[in-house]
């Protein structure tokens, strides 16, 4: 008689860093293992103002559940948050907000531009409208699309999970980021 349970045979599990391991032990550098538990618990902030939004409730809700890849929780404080992801229409008015909401995250902090507005100003060709966000703060992953898909959107959750397992702990301190967070105005 066959079982009435089945039971999920393509698990995928979370590749261990490179190290060295014994019996009854395994030694890994401190970089790599901060990266992994960084990769698998992103707080997302999202910052929705229009359409983007709408696609983004999508992503969380059941059907495509981005909580499956380390980011069960949302967050609208943004000193518990470490991603800001800005999705929709941003009017220059708004532009000082976005930057206010970004220098009062605690580093690391990563940020993904969702939707042809947040990342180029979109249809949107006017003197109000912001022409992507990277103007008043630095962007990582860029999620194209007018609005972009559920699928899009967690595409580019994954590569920030990517760049944070990859980055070096000392990387927010070298000169190349200090000048880079220069050139935005950022102390």
């Amino acid at each position: 008689m066959a079982r009435p349970v089945q039971y999920n045979n393509k698990v995928k599990m979370v590749e261990i860093p490179d190290g060295y391991s014994g019996e009854g032990f395994y030694a890994t550098s401190f970089d790599k293992a901060i990266g992994l538990a960084r990769k698998n618990s992103i707080w997302p902030l999202p910052f929705a103002t229009s359409c983007c939004g709408i696609e983004f409730m999508a992503t969380m809700a059941a059907t495509y559940d981005m909580a499956r890849f380390g980011a069960e929780r949302m967050a609208f404080t943004p000193r518990q948050c470490d991603l800001l992801m800005v999705m929709g229409t941003i009017s220059k008015k708004m532009g000082p907000i976005v930057r206010q909401v970004y220098l009062q995250m605690a580093e690391p902090r990563w940020v993904m531009a969702v939707g042809a507005c947040a990342c180029s100003g979109g249809i949107f060709d006017t003197y109000s409208v912001l022409q992507g966000i990277d103007q008043v703060i630095p962007v990582d992953v860029y999620v194209p699309g007018c609005p972009p898909r559920p699928e899009g959107i967690i595409d580019g959750f994954m590569k920030i999970q990517d760049l944070v397992g990859q980055e070096s702990l000392r990387r927010r301190n070298s000169d190349k980021y200090k000048e880079l967070m220069e050139s935005y105005g950022i102390k």
